[in-house]
């Protein structure tokens, strides 16, 4: 009788940690696909900007031939911007520095190329030139929205690998602490401006 009961409690441990083990990596699973899925999205915006750029650069071609340099070089950081790919399931903070700093030289690139309108009028006066900068803005702030998603995402997750008793179950299941995007460093420096 008492070795029946010792069985019982054994089996009723036994399921419970079951029970607690598998709804604990299917928590981890649910939330590395989101941060997958959030990734997914930046990369998204991303590319929605590196596609808007050829067109944005073909147009003030058209009003500032003379302007190769600046225009060339938002087509190389565009080349740089675009070859760098990352998986976030294996993703580190060095690649995701890299991957950060290639976006934010297409960035600057960028913003040289934009303020260029500002010397040619009739580029500013430009339907195309517009609606092109228009659709880049709203690109950049869809990408800022992204990231900030992104990094709820990983955060989320973050807390889960670490929290008990699911960091015991993260360990055992090899789910580990993943890398969110960090301000850039160009960012703590606030832009001077002279009239």
């Amino acid at each position: 009788m008492k070795q029946n009961k010792t069985l019982w409690i054994v089996l009723a441990v036994v399921a419970v940690l079951l029970i607690a083990g598998v709804s604990s990596f299917n928590g981890l699973v649910n939330k590395d696909e989101m941060v997958n899925n959030a990734w997914a999205n930046v990369q998204a915006q991303y590319q929605r900007r590196a596609d808007l750029i050829p067109n944005l650069v073909n147009t003030v071609k058209g009003y500032a031939a003379h302007e190769k340099e600046t225009l060339d070089a938002v087509i190389a950081a565009r080349s740089k911007a675009t070859q760098i790919t990352i998986d976030p399931t294996n993703a580190t903070p060095e690649q995701l520095a890299k991957f950060q700093s290639a976006q934010g030289e297409l960035s600057q690139a960028l913003g040289r190329l934009l303020a260029l309108s500002e010397n040619y009028p009739d580029l500013k006066a430009n339907q195309n030139f517009s609606e092109l900068q228009a659709q880049l803005e709203g690109t950049e702030n869809r990408i800022a929205v992204s990231r900030q998603d992104f990094n709820k995402t990983v955060q989320e997750y973050n807390q889960s690998v670490r929290s008990f008793p699911t960091n015991i179950f993260a360990g055992m299941f090899g789910f580990e602490k993943k890398t969110a995007f960090e301000a850039d460093a160009a960012a703590s420096q606030a832009p001077s401006v002279s009239f």
